[in-house]
């Protein structure tokens, strides 16, 4: 079926057709989206970008030309790295973008949606191609403070694999949707003082299942979603909440995912 664009900065992706139902992810400006069903005004989806399925509502996609899709599947991805950013089309248009927007056909001062271009009112910091560990970094703290969200992907709000997911994505580098997913990536380190800057720390539960995952920024601190965006100290037992002198996360293994 179709493909369609995401055209606004932030929208629910949802387990069933229905606004009731409970959000599982997050679309953000630019995302692109395999169009599989209909059900009366709700769209199954597939992203673009990690295969990610559930009900969006058809009111919140685009559905440009193939032709302009197929341009923007096949250039390299500008992401927007400023927190909030107005952009306008000469029609009067207004486009409220949130950091992780991918901007379509950018030049530097402008974007494309289908035949409307867009200018970015104010001087703003993109961020295109694979980016080093300390830009990961970087970025991953520009959320900091942000508040948790189940599904969300935004500095607004987001969950664990959303936070970790969308940092690594604004930096050129491709994750998985879910923590459980992201841990099948990379390459296993095998002692937590061997961990490095952006590599990935997992977390399980009492069954032993994957539940949490976060972003090391050396070998002793990890920058995390859980509650809001934070930084924590982090061994060999898991991470240690400071401020309510506990573990809060049992620690199962340590992954290098950057190439």
């Amino acid at each position: 079926m179709d493909k369609g664009i995401c055209i606004l900065p932030m929208i629910p992706v949802r387990e069933r057709p229905s606004d009731k139902s409970q959000m599982i992810n997050q679309l953000l400006f630019g995302d692109i989206v395999q169009i599989k069903d209909r059900y009366k005004n709700w769209l199954f989806t597939v992203t673009f970008h990690d295969g990610y399925a559930g009900w969006v509502d058809e009111k919140q996609i685009s559905f440009p030309p193939s032709s302009f899709v197929e341009q923007i599947e096949s250039e390299e991805p500008v992401f927007l790295t400023g927190k909030y950013v107005e952009a306008f089309a000469e029609n009067g248009n207004k486009l409220s973008l949130t950091m992780g927007s991918r901007l379509p056909k950018f030049d530097g001062y402008t974007f494309h949606i289908n035949e409307s271009e867009y200018k970015i009112a104010n001087e703003t910091s993109v961020l295109l191609g694979k980016r080093p560990p300390e830009t990961i970094i970087n970025m991953a703290k520009k959320y900091l403070g942000s508040p948790y969200l189940w599904g969300g992907r935004s500095c607004f709000g987001n969950d664990c694999s959303g936070f970790t997911q969308i940092v690594y994505r604004i930096c050129g580098h491709k994750l998985h949707r879910d923590a459980s997913q992201q841990a099948e990536q990379g390459k296993l380190i095998s002692f937590v003082e061997e961990a490095k800057a952006a590599d990935l720390a997992f977390f399980e539960n009492e069954e032993g299942t994957i539940v949490h995952v976060g972003i090391m920024l050396n070998n002793h601190q990890i920058i995390h979603s859980s509650g809001q965006v934070r930084i924590d100290t982090i061994d060999h037992v898991g991470i240690f909440n400071e401020s309510v002198k506990k573990y809060s996360h049992k620690l199962r293994f340590i992954k290098r995912v950057l190439e």
